[in-house]
């Protein structure tokens, strides 16, 4: 019997004839194979110019030309920020959620790292990481990055902790009952039990990067400078140049790289996060990702799958299991490490003594009339923060559970919301406070509109993701009963985003601290506006040398943060995990 060869229908290639599946998977897996060479390339790029030789002086390039390779520039920082944000987030979320001798220091001493602004610190670690890197552009970058972290990690963090606290009891017994591993209950478990919070404060650290990211790139102290090549410094050195053409561009190509963030990032990663939701019906709506639609359709990333990432998963489980059930067998605390906490613990203790020693030192300078001050603009911070969390939380969370709950609107509204987050506040504060100090009320009201252009957006991206996490079944049941609109809010919405709402009041709550820094003491125009407030007293003491003042107001604000998260937070974190859980 002779072989035939095979036909070729009209149109068809002989490949298609005889494969007649190849040319589709080939034209699907394309445009990840573009991707990941785009990715690849920009990696390659952004790792030689780190390793080159520091310049003496970056001239920042405001042609549209060199847009493209700014933009690549600025969103690889972002990204190496974010993936550092997010390991530091599972550690210590974890720490603080499992240890309550840990939890007891590590939940106020975050909430006080976040309300320290982020500018006050800047020059310390750019002169620290040059003189750890003195002759490569990568101590600069570095730098860079840290500052970036700095304003990412906080609220990640606390929506982990709160999430691996909300857990139900009965994942925790089938844990047990299956003796998982430390591992094993990460990544089956409690990963995904936090997937969806993760996602969206994920998407709110990103967006307030780009605030992060102007500072950074474009620092200049005295006469050492250390711009950096990247969006941020296109834009502020557009502005120094009054050059509007290249500040419009460039705002063109911000937006433009947040819009393809959110089609080709967040949006495939929520509809894929959406198959984490506690829940014991299919919901009937789902999000839909033309990438993530793509993405699903390869052929190659599955093998990928089957040949490298299951083999590695299923080694590091064996691994992890029969380690922790050696562990649990054989595992005794020995006394050198008992030794080691000790002599760690009480060289902390004598670093501690030795900073109070020094401080008491300095505040014996400070005098009464100063000090008076200082108290005045703590009790006028303290009211403004308030305030400012209230007027955003009477808008964000009607809004944010409008959004939550249906996935149309979701879809439209996500990648506005996306834009106007990142858009930094302080581009928008010359205007405010220009048009309030015609009409009248100046930086007093001005202060509160800066306030909440930072920190509403915390609070949003929080009940946005407790209500798309809210499970199908008990909004049905609610239908069932057929609950007005005010017992759905009582009995169901109120309790199910609960512990997302006070994450997004704890991270709103830093962030209003921190934006008071530069909500209270504007200089405008060679002009200085500032109103009474404890940031205006920082930012005065800062610009004066004035460090007496300056240590005393910021333990202060050290002070108000800790006690505010003791006596609030701490105990609706408490509530959130005890009484709000979703139970069966």
């Amino acid at each position: 019997m002779r072989l035939q060869p095979p036909q070729r229908e009209p149109g068809k290639s002989l490949v298609w004839g005889i494969f007649p599946q190849a040319a589709p998977s080939l034209l699907k897996d394309l445009p990840i194979f573009l991707g990941a060479f785009s990715v690849f390339y920009a990696f390659l790029a952004v790792t030689r110019y780190w390793l080159s030789p520091v310049n003496s002086q970056t001239e920042i390039d405001l042609r549209r030309g060199a847009l493209p390779a700014y933009a690549m520039f600025s969103v690889m920082r972002i990204a190496i920020a974010y993936v550092i944000s997010l390991v530091f987030s599972i550690v210590y979320g974890y720490v603080a959620a499992y240890n309550a001798k840990a939890e007891r220091v590590m939940i106020p001493l975050l909430d006080t790292l976040q309300s320290i602004p982020v500018l006050s610190f800047l020059p310390g670690v750019m002169l620290a990481m040059v003189a750890l890197f003195p002759s490569r552009q990568f101590g600069i970058e570095l730098g860079a990055i840290l500052l970036i972290f700095s304003g990412q990690a906080w609220n990640m963090t606390f929506s982990f902790y709160a999430s691996l606290k909300s857990i139900p009891r009965e994942m925790h017994e089938v844990a047990e009952v299956y003796r998982w591993s430390p591992w094993q209950r990460l990544v089956q478990m409690e990963l995904p039990f936090a997937a969806i919070g993760l996602v969206w404060n994920s998407m709110i650290s990103v967006a307030s990067a780009w605030f992060y990211l102007i500072a950074c790139e474009m620092f200049v102290l005295g006469k050492r400078d250390f711009r950096l090549p990247g969006l941020g410094s296109y834009l502020q050195a557009a502005a120094n140049a009054s050059d509007a053409r290249a500040i419009v561009w460039g705002l063109i190509a911000m937006i433009g790289v947040i819009v393809a963030m959110d089609q080709l990032v967040w949006r495939p990663i929520i509809a894929w996060a959406e198959k984490f939701k506690f829940e014991e019906v299919e919901g009937a709506r789902h999000q839909r990702s033309p990438a993530l639609d793509l993405l699903r359709s390869s052929r190659v990333l599955p093998l990928m799958g089957r040949i490298f990432i299951g083999p590695v998963r299923e080694r590091l489980s064996l691994h992890f299991a029969r380690k922790w059930a050696q562990r649990r067998e054989d595992y005794r605390p020995s006394q050198p490490t008992r030794w080691v906490g000790y002599t760690i613990g009480a060289a902390v203790s004598l670093g501690i003594a030795y900073a109070v020693v020094k401080m008491s030192g300095l505040a014996a300078l400070v005098t009464r009339s100063e000090l008076r001050s200082i108290f005045v603009g703590g009790g006028a911070t303290f009211l403004r923060v308030e305030f400012t969390l209230l007027i955003a939380a009477l808008w964000t969370i009607p809004a944010g559970v409008a959004i939550g709950l249906n996935a149309k609107l979701s879809a439209a509204i996500q990648p506005i919301v996306q834009v106007v987050a990142s858009v930094p506040a302080t581009a928008l504060f010359p205007i405010i406070v220009l048009l309030l100090t015609r009409i009248g009320g100046g930086l007093a009201v001005g202060s509160i509109v800066l306030m909440l252009l930072g920190t509403q957006w915390y609070i949003l991206f929080n009940v946005i993701a407790g209500a798309s996490a809210l499970p199908t079944d008990l909004k049905e049941v609610c239908g069932v009963f057929q609950f007005g609109r005010w017992a759905r809010w009582r009995e169901l919405i109120l309790p199910g985003i609960f512990p997302y709402l006070i994450t997004g009041f704890v991270t709103a709550s830093g962030g209003a601290w921190n934006a008071s820094i530069l909500a209270e003491y504007f200089h405008l125009n060679g002009q200085t506006f500032s109103t009474t407030g404890l940031g205006a007293v920082v930012s005065d003491a800062a610009n004066t040398g004035n460090y007496p003042v300056l240590l005393i107001a910021t333990m202060l604000m050290a002070l108000i943060v800790l006690t505010i998260n003791r006596l609030v937070w701490r105990r609706l974190y408490t509530l959130a995990s005890t009484r709000f859980k979703l139970e069966t």
